[in-house]
């Protein structure tokens, strides 16, 4: 049985809150101030006068003895119901008159009255305990003064509600729509007539405080729910974890079972506003190089032929103190047709976007036309310049910046991009015009943001899936397979919501006998599934399945992440595609039943919209906990409906169950025997269909543990 004792000033709504929480759970409601209530109004009933300069309060107290022991008294404690009888009559509406109201404190002030009340209240909270009583041993709601402190210390949910003064008086006469207290009285002089026998205006030890002046009454409501349903999975937990007491737990099983559940994970703060420098220059001169050097980090794929960076790629990046964005860029030609001109514009788009530019030029070959050509582009821009001569080695080479002076941008930095002499000089000058800059226009990534990953083979359409959700060419896309190489972090808004979206290289189907920059890329295709949280696999519906869109598909089930499967270019599909899709989706995709499926075309828009609701439940499904005791219930439903096998003459018995972590869920059962591949499956199906879990793996692990030794 769950108690809940709510405390309290008048006007914080302690009456309409508790009969509301008490009805959400089933629980019985207790008014024990309608109980001092219905004390004063049997006084005055028996002709006491309470106004006298002298009361007598052992009449007083003998009289509120007899209406209790001499079952005088009654009280529902329905919360749809809550009514106060005297005698069989209902005297709900009269003990709120303002007689009663203005007499009870008189009363409630008597100390022996109290005593007698609080017996009473014992009483009527232990009743809820029997599986007959209104609750049927669920729990009870009791709210009032003393509640927390003298009438159920030991509550497993203690609450003292307060609010600001003139909130509660607000409230009270009806000023204010909140919790919703009856009558008009003045809560200063109802606090100042209580506080003299109880204490209600500060918390004691072990009391939980909840100010609801700034909550509405549904958020005050939903506080307290959540306080129930922690104390329900405690007292949930210890009952099934006794399960254990008899068996040998070692100290990482000790430590599993006293975790009491995953921990909730740190979502991170907001997007840090920053400058962004790009590197710009043309094929070739170093710039995914320079790059690497100035993140400490082969992040950008490398290699000694043109043309190995297609996209503008943004990284988050810091120096002596200062953060900023880096974006690497594809070199920029002039006079290109094809993907060429794809990278190009993207280098130019860059250029546009950003804050300052560090042009890259290559001092072993000396100054270009398309060099001259890439500095007009700069000039028209408007964009501040920091000029590094690349491919400078050593001092001996020092001559051959010269001749870039005549470029009019300003000093020649020297640098050797795969050795770092002089980039340190090159990242103080770059910096330092950025600092000057008319703006700062980039974020660092925030780290708040859901990844997601889009995969698959090459040339399925992550870049146009990408570049559609996008609203805009934030990718090169081209019919050649395998344009991107490096992983593209973009941050994308998908129905009204942020999302930072990794755009990788499709995975080829032997890794081992890739080399260059598409060994590289695929590389960098793992760490993106394994950086992620959700991974939009991507397949083309209009070619056949195969082996490799499968081991793609795998990689991302394997790495535990959050699922959503994209059949792009579904509008090229004709019926007997469709059915032939649908007989492979019950057989070659069995592994992934439990995965959304969402079909669309990423060249024309068509069913994009449903992907964000369909990364929503993924998601959420990853990031699901199921309480221990709610764990423990439902797989002692299924134990018992679906025994296991017997094995060797004996029945392997769960004795417990918690889930260890969340992103992906995982179970860990103990038991006492093993547990059958083919039962572990049934065990994941009625998980399933009982919690959901749609798009997320599942793990499950068995610890074996034997009863302990008799000594």
């Amino acid at each position: 049985m769950i108690r809940v004792a709510i405390d309290g000033p008048a006007g914080v709504g302690k009456s309409s809150t508790s009969k509301a929480l008490a009805k959400y759970f089933g629980f019985a409601y207790l008014d024990t101030g309608a109980m001092y209530r219905a004390c004063a109004w049997w006084c005055l009933h028996r002709g006491i006068d309470l106004d006298a300069a002298s009361l007598d309060e052992q009449l007083v107290t003998e009289t509120v003895g007899e209406f209790f022991t001499d079952g005088h008294f009654d009280i529902s404690v329905d919360p749809d119901d809550a009514r106060v009888f005297a005698d069989g009559e209902d005297i709900s509406d009269a003990i709120r008159s303002s007689e009663v109201s203005s007499h009870v404190s008189k009363v409630s002030g008597i100390v022996p009255v109290r005593h007698v009340l609080v017996a009473a209240q014992r009483a009527l909270i232990m009743r809820e305990s029997a599986v007959d009583s209104f609750s049927e041993g669920r729990g009870v709601v009791a709210e009032g003064r003393d509640i927390t402190t003298v009438v159920a210390p030991d509550a497993e949910v203690r609450v003292l509600l307060t609010a600001r003064e003139e909130v509660r008086q607000a409230r009270r006469t009806g000023q204010a729509v909140g919790a919703g207290a009856v009558g008009s009285d003045d809560v200063a002089a109802r606090d100042k007539a209580d506080s003299k026998v109880t204490s209600f205006m500060t918390a004691a030890d072990g009391v939980t405080t909840l100010d609801n002046s700034d909550l509405d009454f549904e958020q005050t409501l939903d506080v307290l729910i959540g306080m129930v349903e922690d104390a329900i999975e405690e007292q949930e937990y210890e009952q099934y974890v006794a399960n254990l007491d008899d068996y040998d737990l070692d100290e990482a099983d000790e430590a599993l079972v006293a975790q009491r559940g995953p921990a909730d994970a740190d979502r991170g703060n907001g997007p840090k506003q920053v400058g962004v420098l790009a590197v710009i220059g043309r094929p070739n001169v170093g710039k995914s190089t320079l790059v690497n050097r100035i993140l400490g980090r082969r992040a950008a794929v490398v290699e000694d032929t043109p043309g190995v960076t297609r996209d503008r790629v943004s990284y988050d990046a810091e120096w002596v103190g200062t953060d900023f964005k880096l974006v690497d860029t594809g070199g920029w030609e002039a006079d290109v047709e094809g993907i060429d001109s794809a990278i190009a514009s993207q280098a130019q788009i860059a250029m546009q976007l950003s804050d300052a530019v560090v042009f890259v030029v290559d001092g072993s070959v000396g100054l270009t036309d398309t060099d001259e050509r890439i500095v007009k582009l700069l000039r028209a821009s408007g964009k501040p310049v920091t000029l590094a001569v690349n491919k400078i080695d050593d001092a001996a080479s020092e001559y051959m910046a010269a001749e870039f002076w005549k470029l009019g941008l300003g000093e020649p930095y020297s640098i050797s991009a795969m050795h770092g002499r002089g980039v340190g000089d090159l990242l103080d000058a770059a910096i330092d015009s950025l600092k000057k800059a008319e703006k700062t226009s980039g974020f660092l990534t925030p780290t708040n943001l859901r990844r997601v990953a889009l995969v698959g083979r090459p040339n399925v359409g992550k870049s146009s899936l990408l570049n559609q959700l996008a609203h805009e060419e934030r990718s090169v896309v081209n019919d050649l397979a395998g344009t991107t190489r490096d992983p593209v972090d973009e941050v994308v808004r998908v129905d009204g919501e942020d999302w930072l979206f990794i755009d990788t290289a499709g995975i080829k189907r032997r890794l081992h006998k890739l080399s260059g920059a598409e060994y590289y890329s695929s590389l960098r295709t793992q760490a993106a599934i394994e950086r992620s949280e959700l991974a939009l696999v991507l397949f083309d519906a209009s070619q056949p399945i195969s082996d490799q869109d499968l081991k793609v598909m795998s990689s991302a089930v394997d790495a535990g992440r959050a699922i959503v499967l994209v059949f792009n270019k579904w509008d090229l599909m004709d019926e007997f595609d469709r059915q032939r899709m649908e007989r492979l989706w019950k057989t070659e995709f069995e592994r992934v039943t439990w995965a959304t499926r969402v079909n669309l075309s990423a060249k024309t828009g068509w069913h994009t919209n449903r992907l964000a609701r369909a990364m929503r439940e993924a998601l959420d499904s990853w990031d699901k906990r199921i309480p221990t005791g709610k764990l423990n219930a439902f797989l002692g439903q299924i134990q018992a409906a679906h025994p296991h096998p017997l094995r060797g003459g004996k029945q392997p018995r769960i004795l417990f169950a918690t889930q260890a972590s969340t992103r992906p869920p995982r179970f860990v059962i103990f038991a006492t025997g093993f547990l059958e591949h083919g039962y572990r499956r049934f065990i994941e199906r009625s998980l399933r269909e009982e919690f959901g879990f749609e798009g997320s793996p599942i793990q499950i692990s068995v610890n074996i543990r034997e009863k302990k030794k008799r000594k």
